[in-house]
């Protein structure tokens, strides 16, 4: 006799994750171990970045990471979003809602991030990097807040920070700003039982470095290599755990001791 399959998800666990455009990224890896781990995902991309990046557009990813949370159980809603707009985090939201409910995890994977210095940065750079690294994860933590539903003590908010500065500035000073924001929602938000934490994850190669670049950061890294997308995704998944509740308004360096 053939044993029934029945789906044991737990209810509510949803969460929205920007910033998942690649196979590779970040966030896809974030995406796949919280559907591994019983959420729900709604995740944002924005193909236009990437085209506009060195490693270029990846035109079946969204397909792809959809399929790979799928066979890991999730049920999924993927959201096109150019976080420069203003109107973008209230219509994510919107979407997220209507195609999963409730969203009780809040996980910013989403940049901005376009090499230049204190000299030669311009302002339409600088302006777009605080739109989409400050403003926007502003604006996703303001909505999840007005939104949030769920059971005091569930709710959680995570963004991705870095300590870059040099040779990077309006990155550098817009992740900055990304760091008090989210810090900001472990008290502001303390009420509605949401716990707020930004993770630097050190240096994770995602096909942005040079060859020059990453024989340089592994010898400065004491475990000899890189960080991957799964290392911040373990972190990640604690963090939205049951366990993971007492750990508030932190800044966690999770980089394998790079310094």
């Amino acid at each position: 006799m053939m044993a029934t399959m029945i789906d044991i998800r737990p209810a509510g666990k949803v969460a929205l994750i920007t910033g998942v455009g690649r196979t590779v990224g970040i966030g896809a890896g974030i995406a796949r171990q919280l559907a591994a781990s019983g959420w729900d995902i709604a995740f944002t991309y924005w193909h236009a970045y990437d085209e506009r990046m060195s490693w270029g557009p990846e035109p079946t990813a969204t397909e792809t990471i959809t399929k790979d949370l799928a066979e890991r159980g999730a049920a999924t809603a993927a959201i096109e979003a150019d976080l420069v707009d203003v109107e973008t985090p209230a219509r994510v939201f919107d979407e997220a809602e209507r195609q999963l409910g409730n969203v009780t995890a809040l996980v910013m994977c989403h940049c901005e991030s376009v090499d230049s210095g204190l000299l030669d940065t311009s302002v339409e750079s600088f302006d777009r990097h605080f739109a989409v690294n400050a403003r926007a994860t502003w604006l996703l933590i303001r909505e999840f807040g007005r939104r949030f539903r769920g059971a005091k003590g569930t709710g959680r908010i995570i963004a991705l920070t870095s300590d870059h500065t040099v040779g990077n500035l309006p990155y550098g000073a817009s992740k900055g700003a990304l760091d008090r924001i989210t810090l900001a929602a472990a008290h502001e938000l303390a009420h509605l039982g949401i716990s707020a934490n930004v993770i630097n994850p050190g240096p994770v190669d995602t096909g942005w470095m040079s060859d020059e670049l990453r024989e340089v950061l592994v010898e400065r890294t004491p475990h000899g290599r890189l960080g991957t997308p799964k290392d911040t995704a373990h972190l990640v998944d604690f963090l939205c755990s049951p366990q993971g509740e007492w750990i508030n308004g932190q800044l966690l360096m999770s980089n394998g001791g790079w310094a």
